[in-house]
């Protein structure tokens, strides 16, 4: 574990209030290309879907992404016509732009998108993002591949889908299982810190989101949908799956190199008894165990294959020499990022120094090994030596398990606050100050350039009317309260 972490860059999740004066809880954001067909009954069909089931003040952001077509006009009416909708124009393509754009805009606590066509049935709306607004989760998702999903669509997209989320668990190690629906939420606070990590602008800017949200440990709510493909989708499949297999190696690589700082995204258990220091009781002892014994046991097959290289053209001893030499920065390597999760550069050639004090050691066991072997022995067999070396290995994996977690990587954050501790934790969890309120910016009539480092905020929506009292029951047939 990484010794200079500081939990709590994330403040702990809570429930947001029932009454959030003059600020929308919700924003859905509606991206747009070329959708003049589609945009209007689409947004009034979510508009009234929102104004009748969802208990919080919300808004609808259309964000139009460089139309050549009648979309921007479109967008434009709706938005005089009904209070909650919005617009705003980008001046270049990308969904990934105009989500990256309007999010981090936006005043709302908790912000969504949805595709224009409404593929995604409106009822698991409210499900997708109850567990945002109760603090329960960070980021929320629609699966069309989770149990309990009801799917239409052709065998050609459905084979496509379910390939590319192999793709992400094979190379990725993604646990989530619907990367690409159309359907998704997520917290503001969590956006503000991770969208700046996030690069694509385009398709793959949901599965980077995801990916890296996941690897940094914030909590992902699956919400199984309802899906009704839309045979007149625009989306170029075969370019758009070559972007995302880019976007894939990529990340891959970025996360293999520790290239991303997700240290920056840890959220504090909050007030939880769990998060209380217990003297004595080490953290996450069985995890590196069952780390450490996967590392170790593929290292042992690489210092073995090694060794019968180096062995068939030197001596034993120069032979086991190198090959420990090799497979040890190996194991300090997977060992540092895998078992004990320290990511970045920071103390990388530190780590390696100790790690070869700690191969010196494994040296001492292993030579003597073979040296007791020739003086028992004047020509031991091959299959005894690897026997001998195999055995002296074990001994020495348990000792370099040990050394790992006491001195190469300490796990300060296990340790009780004593005197000894320069930097105790306190017992009740961090929480940074809010952010200071967003100067004016320009009016959303104004067309705003993608390159124009000021962000978009639409103004905030009216205060909605009071709901009825849960008290009062209401008949089906009644009529319901307009805006």
């Amino acid at each position: 574990m990484r010794t200079d972490h500081c939990p709590g860059t994330l403040p702990a999740r809570e429930h947001l209030p029932a009454a959030w004066a003059g600020t929308p809880v919700l924003d859905v954001v509606v991206p747009v290309h070329n959708e003049e067909k589609d945009l209007r009954p689409s947004v009034r069909r979510l508009h009234e879907h929102l104004t009748r089931t969802f208990p919080y003040a919300f808004r609808i952001t259309i964000a139009d992404n460089a139309s050549t077509d009648g979309t921007p006009d479109v967008a434009a009416d709706l938005a005089r016509r009904l209070e909650e909708v919005r617009s705003v124009r980008l001046e270049r393509k990308g969904r990934g732009r105009a989500l990256r754009t309007v999010w981090s805009a936006s005043d709302a606590p908790v912000l969504a998108y949805m595709d224009v066509d409404l593929s995604t049935d409106l009822n698991a709306l409210l499900p997708l993002v109850a567990p945002l607004i109760s603090g329960h989760s960070d980021l929320a998702v629609g699966s069309r591949l989770s149990r309990g999903a009801r799917v239409v669509r052709g065998a050609r997209r459905e084979v496509i889908s379910r390939g590319y989320n192999l793709i992400l668990r094979g190379s990725l190690q993604a646990r989530f299982s619907d990367a690409q629906c159309g359907f998704k939420a997520i917290r503001r606070d969590v956006a503000q810190v991770l969208l700046p990590l996030v690069e694509d602008s385009g398709w793959f800017f949901d599965t980077e989101l995801l990916v890296l949200a996941e690897r940094a440990g914030l909590r992902i709510h699956e919400v199984p949908v309802d899906w009704v493909d839309d045979p007149d989708s625009s989306v170029h499949i075969v370019r758009t799956a070559m972007e995302d297999l880019k976007g894939v190696w990529r990340i891959g690589r970025a996360l293999a190199t520790g290239a991303l700082p997700l240290d920056r995204l840890a959220r504090p258990f909050g007030d939880d008894p769990r998060d209380r220091e217990l003297a004595d009781v080490p953290r996450g002892l069985a995890r590196q165990l069952v780390g450490f014994c996967a590392v170790g046991v593929l290292s042992t097959a690489f210092y073995l294959l090694l060794y019968s290289a180096f062995r068939a053209v030197t001596g034993a001893q120069l032979a086991n020499g190198l090959a420990l030499l090799v497979s040890a920065v190996a194991n300090t390597a997977a060992n540092r990022r895998l078992t004990f999760r320290v990511r970045g550069r920071g103390g990388m050639v530190r780590h390696q120094a100790q790690g070869l004090v700690v191969l010196a050691i494994g040296l001492a066991l292993t030579s003597g090994s073979l040296a007791a072997l020739d003086a028992a022995s004047s020509d031991p067999a091959h299959s005894t030596e690897l026997a001998v070396l195999v055995v002296a290995n074990l001994a020495a994996t348990v000792l370099r398990f040990l050394l790992f977690r006491a001195w190469v990587f300490p796990d300060t954050a296990s340790r009780t606050t004593s005197g000894s501790d320069p930097d105790p934790r306190p017992e009740t969890p961090f929480t940074p100050p809010l952010a200071p309120a967003r100067p004016p910016l320009p009016s959303r009539t104004t067309p705003q350039a993608d390159d124009d480092p000021t962000p978009f905020t639409p103004p905030l929506a009216p205060a909605r009317p009071p709901l009825p009292s849960r008290t009062t029951p209401q008949a089906d047939d009644d009529p319901r309260t307009t805006r």
